[in-house]
């Protein structure tokens, strides 16, 4: 209710179980019940609201003038569904504590979400349902008092390998060199070399051009670092690299700088608390934002985690390889823990865009496209736009020029 209503519409609401408070207040109001009392505005609940624990749902979808919803209220409910329990059950990431097959990360899949499964994946229909609910609510009580949210733009850029060949240490970059030339890639074998001699020349070292790009649009932008040793899947410099620790520090003079948590550290609360704490070091400041490598979230083992280690902000919640709304909304919610029933002290920040999950087009014009749809949904119900953007990609080369989509976007969305 707080999220719908104070969150996401600006109106403050109370609650009340007693009828007499109910029927005297003359103010706005609305029964969240099986039966109304009398001719109030009236939302027939869905059971979900009133269960404890984790139960297997049955779930049969509708429209609500042309919005995908579902837990239809009946013909007596002044709206036709029960928009409550249906945002409950996306923003908690219900579906996530039922039986599912995760991927070879440890992932819950997008294809097995009710979303991508009924088509609204793209759309924020949590925030969607809350301006719906606003336009009936102002035409029953037409002296309604709400404020206006305003559409906001953030731009995250993931640097889990800050360079490509530079500052990496004689055996790592030997190694390298050896794994090149058995695989004869020619090209990237004098690609590093060049590097070597001159490591301003890495590929991946676009941080200037980057501060100086959201400087120049007034973007807000976060940069997350991953700031672990070397493993199978954490391949970044070493945090004891000094001219890594004087690169983070510049950055922190103009952005946000956040901890991308490491692999290794998804089930080691104690590792998680050491990199965020040796971050916190480099830059002389407290670290509160998180993101986990490939977007590795355990529903709800990982934000207890975050919790136990501090933080006080995520920025996972969204999918690698698709666009769209894990949970439904683009509005920053905290995190409600289902099997503890409590409201975890860590606000989740949904991203819809992911520079991985455009890899196999080969047109920019594509890509853009793809995301002004998602953009203006977002911008439809004045909410947070968040993009993700990795370092390692903007300096690539490919059949997309990664570096000219970035500037494109930055400079079409934050607005």
């Amino acid at each position: 209710m707080k999220q719908l209503f104070t969150r996401i519409l600006g109106i403050d609401v109370t609650f009340t179980t007693k009828v007499e408070d109910f029927i005297k207040h003359s103010g706005a109001k609305i029964t969240y019940t099986k039966q109304p009392l009398q001719n109030e505005f009236f939302i027939r609940s869905n059971d979900l609201l009133f269960e404890q624990g984790i139960n297997d749902i049955s779930i049969n979808m509708g429209t609500w003038e042309g919005i995908p919803c579902f837990f239809n209220a009946g013909e007596r409910s002044t709206i036709p569904y029960d928009i409550f329990s249906a945002s409950f059950y996306l923003l908690s990431r219900y579906e996530e504590y039922l039986p599912h097959v995760k991927d070879m990360h440890g992932r819950f899949p997008p294809t097995e979400s009710i979303a991508y499964k009924n088509g609204f994946l793209r759309s924020p229909v949590v925030d969607l349902w809350a301006f719906k609910l606003l336009e009936k609510l102002k035409e029953r009580f037409p002296g309604l008092e709400y404020k206006q949210r305003s559409f906001s733009y953030t731009s995250i850029i993931d640097v889990t390998t800050s360079h490509c060949f530079a500052h990496r240490g004689f055996v790592r970059s030997v190694a390298g060199l050896l794994l090149d030339l058995g695989s004869f890639k020619l090209k990237r074998v004098f690609n590093r070399i060049g590097v070597w001699f001159n490591p301003k020349n890495d590929p991946y070292n676009n941080y200037s051009y980057l501060i100086d790009l959201h400087k120049k649009l007034k973007v807000k932008s976060m940069f997350f670092f991953q700031f672990a040793s070397y493993s199978t899947y954490d391949k970044n410099l070493s945090p004891n690299n000094n001219r890594f620790r004087f690169l983070i520090k510049s950055i922190a003079d103009y952005s946000t700088v956040a901890l991308a948590a490491s692999y290794s550290s998804f089930s080691d609360i104690g590792l998680l608390k050491l990199e965020k704490k040796k971050l916190a070091s480099v830059v002389n400041r407290e670290i509160n934002h998180s993101r986990m490598r490939y977007n590795r979230v355990d529903i709800p083992v990982t934000y207890r985690n975050l919790v136990a280690a501090e933080f006080t902000d995520d920025y996972t919640m969204g999918y690698t390889h698709e666009i769209g709304f894990r949970a439904g909304t683009c509005s920053p919610f905290y995190f409600y823990d289902v099997n503890l029933e409590v409201q975890q002290p860590i606000r989740v920040h949904p991203f819809s865009i992911h520079d991985y999950a455009f890899t196999n087009f080969k047109k920019e014009s594509e890509i853009l496209d793809e995301i002004q749809l998602i953009f203006l949904d977002v911008k439809r119900v004045q909410g947070n736009f968040i993009t993700i953007f990795s370092n390692e990609l903007i300096g690539s080369t490919s059949k997309v020029d990664w570096k000219k989509l970035y500037e494109s976007v930055i400079t079409k969305y934050n607005v």
